[in-house]
């Protein structure tokens, strides 16, 4: 009885947030006595360090509706006492890649999508792929001419780009190496090798495979739509990204703190991985903001013993969309009503496009095999038949036959129907072919002619117009862009995935996450001139992760300066 009430007692005091932080104000005490920290990076007139966390998918609304629903009341706080919120707009493509590269790297130039494929290569591009990763963080490094937003004492927890940091764990980008450089798994054996860190890790993990399956079922005998499959590896997936990536992620960043690094940028990906098949609201999600809550917290807490001041920053890099998708409304995919306007063959059973989340690839990295795919998937055969690809509510059509880009002409002659086909079908929003955009019943809207587009695409919200226009001059956009339909009365897409919470594309909150920052430091939104009250207008935000990156690279040399904070609780939001 002694034994049992002895290993029952120590399992419960490492699941225990308190135990935990107990724990690591040990370590931290040993560290400074060990290393005094005297004349180091954040000493004297350094400027506090900045702590960048990313919430994936988390979008603006979100955010708030769960801060006023009392599920993240860190959050709340700190929205009453010390940070401001206001949303800001991605580009057309709406995906961890872009923003995240954007964010980190300074550049979206030349990333339609979350896959896309390359005709001169002949290879499809997938964000989520190591390789992939790799190459898009050159192309950006080249396209800046700097390193990344962490270059300088930087580190970078679980993200898919490095953003020039030298302190790397679980970072995508570089976990395709098969040299020494190679530290994208050096978070894991660092946490791991601490068994009470394994300890809890372990116990939560088998909790979490236990609750997903559970609500699975759950929904499944509710009879819930939408819905999408729940089985096979997917409750271990969703283990991974909500337990062991968190806790490995977070552990990373407080030993961050404790070492006194002048800037960290992590990401942590448990609501985006659920609500892609949960939805991106109900009690499945509302759980896992809660408990990223509590991650927050303990955070904010180790900061405090922490050997140089911190500011904590909240932001995501999209929001999600939820409705029905594509092929659980239509009966088919988009691949196949492609071949079908191009009177190819149709199979007459219907699989599901696999989803592109973030989690499946980080388990590959984890257990270092970053397969990258082979076959037709990633190297399509050159020939007459399309090649379909699916982001979210995006698709891209591309025509390995028809070198460079394909007219509207080119295309019409080779495939007649095609085009027709895919506007007036009641799941598609709108086509972008060349410049033009194509509605239903023969609408069409020129890029280059001022005001058509905004009138075709204002259904689709403020900037969708211009979102579209950016990513038509990209070298690499699709012959055929779709977007699925919107109901802006429901904030309903349908995505080509099997996701029901989804992004990618243009509709709904998905193309709105938010930036949360503390009330020391700087608006986002450009000052007011002299002697002008501040008038930010309705709906002010910024555009573009490239833009975000301009306001973070500011905030990394701002010094410590106090700042009026919000004066009424719930004040903390600006004007839109």
């Amino acid at each position: 009885m002694s034994a049992v009430a002895s290993a029952t007692s120590t399992a419960l005091a490492v699941r225990d947030d308190e135990a935990y932080r107990r724990r690591l104000y040990r370590l931290a005490d040993r560290r400074r006595r060990r290393q005094p920290r005297t004349g180091a990076p954040g000493a004297g007139a350094s400027p506090p360090g900045l702590v960048l966390l990313q919430l994936d998918g988390v979008g603006y609304e979100e955010l708030r509706h769960a801060a006023g629903r009392g599920l993240m009341p860190t959050v709340a706080g700190w929205l009453d006492r010390s940070h401001r919120v206001m949303p800001w707009r991605t580009d057309w493509s709406s995906q961890t890649g872009a923003s995240q590269l954007g964010i980190l790297h300074g550049s979206t130039f030349d990333v339609p999508a979350f896959r896309w494929y390359e005709k001169e290569t002949g290879d499809v591009m997938v964000c989520n792929r190591p390789r992939s990763a790799a190459e898009l963080q050159r192309r950006a490094a080249l396209r800046t001419g700097n390193a990344g937003l962490l270059a300088r004492d930087g580190a970078s927890r679980g993200n898919l780009f490095s953003g020039g940091a030298d302190q790397l764990a679980l970072v995508l980008s570089v976990s395709a190496r098969r040299d020494r450089g190679n530290r994208s798994r050096a978070g894991y054996f660092a946490y791991f090798s601490d068994p009470a860190n394994a300890v809890r890790t372990a116990l939560s993990f088998a909790a979490e495979v236990g609750r997903e399956i559970g609500q699975s079922v759950r929904a499944r005998t509710r009879g819930d739509r939408p819905r999408v499959a729940r089985g096979g590896l997917y409750p271990l997936i969703r283990a991974f990204a909500t337990v062991i990536e968190r806790d490995v992620v977070v552990a990373a960043v407080l030993g961050d703190m404790l070492a006194g690094r002048s800037a960290v940028y992590a990401d942590l990906v448990a609501y985006d991985e659920v609500a892609h098949h949960s939805g991106p609201r109900g009690r499945d999600t509302d759980q896992i903001l809660t408990r990223l809550d509590r991650s927050l917290a303990l955070l904010a807490r180790v900061a405090e013993h922490a050997p140089r001041e911190y500011r904590i920053v909240l932001l995501s890099d999209h929001g999600q969309s939820p409705g029905e998708t594509f092929l659980g409304r239509y009966g088919l995919t988009l691949k196949d009503l492609v071949r079908a306007g191009c009177g190819l063959p149709v199979p007459r059973r219907a699989d599901g496009t696999r989803s592109g989340a973030e989690a499946r690839a980080a388990v590959r990295a984890a257990l270092h095999r970053p397969v990258e795919e082979t076959g037709e998937e990633a190297h399509p055969e050159p020939g007459p038949d399309p090649v379909v690809l699916a982001s979210g509510n995006l698709g891209l059509i591309s025509f390995p036959d028809l070198p460079g880009r394909a007219s509207r002409e080119r295309i019409e002659r080779a495939h007649p129907a095609l085009l027709a086909t895919l506007a007036n079908h009641p799941g598609v929003g709108f086509l972008l072919v060349d410049g033009v955009v194509l509605g239903a019943d023969g609408a069409r809207a020129r890029l280059d002619v001022p005001g058509e587009a905004e009138a075709l695409l204002a259904p689709f919200g403020p900037g969708a117009a211009e979102a579209v226009r950016r990513t038509d001059s990209f070298p690499h956009v699709a012959d055929i862009m779709v977007n699925s339909a919107y109901d802006p009365a429901t904030g309903e897409v349908h995505a080509f995935e099997e996701q029901i919470g989804s992004h990618g594309g243009l509709g709904g909150e998905q193309g709105h996450p938010f930036l949360m920052w503390p009330t020391d430091l700087s608006s986002p939104l450009p000052e007011p001139a002299p002697g002008t009250a501040p008038d930010p207008g309705p709906g002010a935000e910024l555009v573009g992760a490239e833009a975000v990156h301009t306001v973070l690279r500011r905030w990394l040399t701002e010094p410590n300066t106090p700042r009026p904070a919000p004066t009424a609780p719930g004040s903390g939001t600006t004007p839109g």
